[in-house]
């Protein structure tokens, strides 16, 4: 019974995506004579907390009442306040909890203070599909570094494009609506200037209600066309271009004056620094960054070891050519033993594509 109302707690909780960061994503279930009385989930930054809209939502006396919540309830003051103390104070006499919060803030002191006052706390109920939900988060509270998830489509042959550059589209449309999906979820996506310059992408979401992540171009001697797409930031969205001092002034004037953010890091190998970049980031509050390539951009950040997931869409197409691009470039390996090693994979069928998901090996 506390995995059926642990599993609706998640669902609303998914309802939050890409509203909340750099916040978890949670949901909360109220159950009183195994009957729901109470739903909510955490709906935007800075707005009500799953519990607390769960006890909003609740038209009976919540005393003697058990909370199912996928994330152990807040016991710290942030934009609203504690709802451990909430709980106590309605008179509930269980509070079941998928993941324990892991921002040192929280991380077990709620579940001491519930337990002091007389209720009953279980933790760890579906606690995988709990953590995995807020993989973003976990990371992000501890390390203040965001989450980077490399994205890639490609062909059966392992190519992004065909000898001429032709590379709309390679995957279906189902997997393409996949990929609008993660640009709703993650703060921030990110790409190269080879790719602006090549394919001026406009980098939107086109997720219906969704939003349009935070547009990043690495770009070292700011070589980024002002008419580029990913320039436009009239609908709101920002866009952020990191260089290093070889940036022509004049050029980063423009840019400015224009509401483009210009980051100005040091450089290494007359390259953007991205581990600097990544800890900027931080700073920002980007929580989560949808890497989109090109293949030398990839490269670059599975090797200094800043890549935390993959997904690899791949079409069932053959392409070929020794000169047509694939999504890992750069100067590559030169063993096998020194390859980027992938765990936990999972795959699924989206349309006729197939996608490959999993993590970097620690």
């Amino acid at each position: 019974m506390d995995e059926k109302f642990m599993k609706r707690a998640l669902e609303l909780a998914k309802e939050g995506e890409g509203k909340v960061n750099p916040n978890p994503q949670v949901g909360a279930v109220i159950v009183k004579n195994n009957k729901i009385i109470g739903e909510g989930y955490h709906e935007f930054y800075g707005g009500n907390h799953a519990e607390i809209n769960a006890i909003k939502d609740s038209k009976e006396s919540l005393k003697g009442a058990t909370i199912y919540v996928t994330l152990e309830p807040c016991h710290h003051y942030g934009k609203t306040p504690p709802c451990v103390d909430s709980i106590i104070e309605h008179g509930f006499s269980k509070v079941v909890i998928g993941q324990i919060d892991p921002n040192p803030l929280v991380a077990g002191k709620s579940i001491e203070k519930l337990k002091k006052a007389g209720i009953e706390v279980k933790v760890g109920v579906l606690e995988e599909e709990c953590i995995k939900l807020n993989e973003v988060f976990n990371k992000y509270i501890l390390s203040n570094k965001p989450y980077v998830l490399l994205k890639a489509a490609m062909s059966l042959d392992g190519k992004i494009a065909t000898t001429s550059g032709e590379a709309m589209w390679i995957t279906g449309e189902i997997a393409r609506e996949n990929v609008h999906k993660l640009r709703n979820k993650y703060s921030a996506i990110m790409v190269g200037v080879n790719t602006v310059i090549k394919d001026n992408p406009s980098l939107t979401c086109r997720v219906p209600n969704g939003r349009n992540p935070i547009r990043i171009i690495v770009d070292s001697k700011l070589r980024t066309p002002l008419d580029s797409r990913v320039l436009d930031i009239s609908n709101e969205s920002r866009c952020l271009i990191a260089t290093t001092e070889k940036a022509p002034k004049d050029k980063i004037k423009q840019l400015k004056d224009r509401g483009i953010e210009v980051l100005i890091l040091q450089d290494k190998d007359e390259q953007v620094d991205i581990r600097k970049l990544i800890e900027e980031l931080g700073r920002l509050k980007i929580d989560g960054v949808l890497l989109e390539g090109g293949g030398t951009l990839n490269f670059s950040f599975l090797e200094a070891g800043l890549v935390d997931k993959v997904e690899f869409y791949i079409a069932p197409k053959i392409i070929g050519g020794d000169k047509a691009k694939t999504p890992v470039e750069g100067v590559g390996i030169g063993a096998l033993s020194e390859a980027f090693n992938i765990k936990n994979i999972s795959t699924k069928f989206l349309g006729e594509d197939l996608l490959i998901e999993g993590y970097l090996r620690g």
